[in-house]
């Protein structure tokens, strides 16, 4: 062997024992060197992924209540006037519900009645509380009532002639109908059946998640992100989502780790829980003014998933401002909070009547602050609107008043009574708004505690 041929083995031997000895030293001190731990999550992030979620999950709260309550696939079902069960309903109208489900073989057909002035629409939303469609005279003035088909966008369905068909980017949907009450609430119900819903095949029926359930008053905290998987087969619509949902999944990766868990629902219970009071008073980004808060948005948020939450919980099923625009009233004149106990009158100038911004109708509705449900009593009125037997000032003004005895020198038909020792918050609507409450430039004036 020549030395050349025996330098290239040795050289060979040395270079395999320096490689062995390397991945042994590498071996051993990644052994004595402990993993560093993936960084924690902020409060922050914490935070935002729980208001984001917490959105998703009370539009499965509701689903959850009412299937069990007995709501089925693609069946409408025709509420009696006020006898609904979510947070802050309108009392107006005449509510029918339902849950639809379309695939790629099946359609809903849907058919409305020939209405003519009164108030009416057929609203769809997604299972985060988005709106995707209405059916009624402004957003198909060709085509306002008769036979309509929401299908899931694609599907190759064949319909019935003159079916208008609406195509939804999801394959669930939430269905509201309401029938504006008006004068005539027999006429109204009589409409209202009218309304009618059935599948054009036969879809595959999905099962209805299952998620914690919790009272509007007692959020969940830690253990909501034990549902995150579920709540996030929904695809959320809205641009800009996918941080958020990615620190969803990421935390609810690590709380299932003990220590991890107990950590994350102190930061949910500490920050989260915060940030959702300080952000409740003004509906997150909306506009306060007069002790009455305008939301930003409604009915469709866009990027605002901080408003669709608070929308969610005090108010879910919230209708776009193309339909509706709403002002909520929990402050007097003085900035304090609205007592049950105490009176209040609320007067609208004679160039500021309500009537005057709205094309149907307006009313005020109050509620519990805490369980946003209306206040029971013994007149059993829980709104004053544009049907009310209302009285009018001698300068044309018009004072509405709210507390729990009738104030002296009010008309009873002006006054909407409250519960002494809980605190109330008040709700005004205007349908199909006009000047400057469609605009946004329009407040209510402030209410004077008497």
């Amino acid at each position: 062997m020549t030395v050349t041929s025996r330098l290239a083995r040795c050289s060979g031997v040395l270079t395999a024992s320096l490689l062995a000895w390397a991945i042994q030293s590498a071996n051993a001190c990644a052994a004595e060197t402990p993993v560093s731990p993936q960084p924690a999550y902020t409060d922050q992030h914490v935070s935002d992924a729980y208001i984001y979620l917490l959105g998703r999950l009370l539009v499965m709260r509701q689903q959850q209540l009412d299937f069990q309550q007995g709501m089925t696939w693609n069946q409408l079902v025709h509420r009696k006037p006020g006898a609904v069960d979510w947070p802050n309903p309108n009392l107006d109208v005449a509510y029918s519900e339902a849950w639809v489900a379309v695939d790629e073989q099946s359609c809903t057909q849907v058919s409305v009645p020939k209405i003519t002035d009164r108030y009416y629409t057929v609203q769809f939303l997604n299972g985060w509380g988005e709106t995707l469609a209405n059916i009624n005279e402004r957003a198909f003035a060709d085509h306002p009532y008769g036979e309509f088909a929401v299908c899931l966008k694609g599907a190759k369905v064949e319909l019935p002639a003159n079916t208008r068909r609406i195509d939804l980017p999801v394959r669930t949907a939430r269905v509201l109908s309401r029938v504006e009450l008006g004068a005539d609430w027999k006429v109204a119900e009589q409409l209202q059946h009218q309304f009618s819903m059935r599948p054009t095949g036969s879809p595959q029926l999905p099962a209805v998640p299952k998620t914690p359930m919790f009272e509007l008053y007692k959020l969940p905290a830690v253990h909501a992100f034990d549902a995150a998987s579920v709540a996030l087969e929904e695809p959320d619509l809205n641009p800009g989502m996918q941080t958020l949902q990615t620190h969803v999944r990421g935390i609810a990766e690590r709380i299932k780790q003990p220590g991890e868990r107990t950590r994350i629902d102190q930061q949910i219970q500490t920050h989260a829980f915060a940030a959702l009071a300080s952000a409740a008073p003004t509906i997150g980004p909306g506009t306060q003014r007069n002790g009455w808060v305008r939301p930003a948005v409604s009915g469709a948020y866009g990027h605002d998933y901080l408003t669709r939450t608070l929308v969610d919980l005090g108010g879910i099923w919230a209708n776009t401002s193309a339909e509706v625009n709403y002002y909520r009233g929990a402050r007097d004149a003085e900035g304090q909070v609205l007592d049950g106990g105490q009176s209040y009158a609320l007067t609208f100038p004679r160039e500021q009547l309500p009537s005057g911004f709205a094309r149907y109708f307006w009313s005020v509705t109050a509620t519990n602050s805490k369980t946003f449900r209306v206040l029971p009593n013994r007149l059993d009125r829980f709104l004053l609107n544009n049907q009310s037997p209302l009285q009018y000032n001698a300068d044309g003004s018009l004072t509405l008043y709210f507390g729990p005895q009738q104030p002296q020198g009010s008309a009873e038909s002006n006054w909407l009574p409250t519960v002494a020792g809980e605190p109330f918050r008040l709700m005004l609507r205007y349908y199909g708004a006009k000047g400057a409450v469609a605009s946004g430039e329009y407040f209510p004036p402030a209410l004077v505690r008497l």
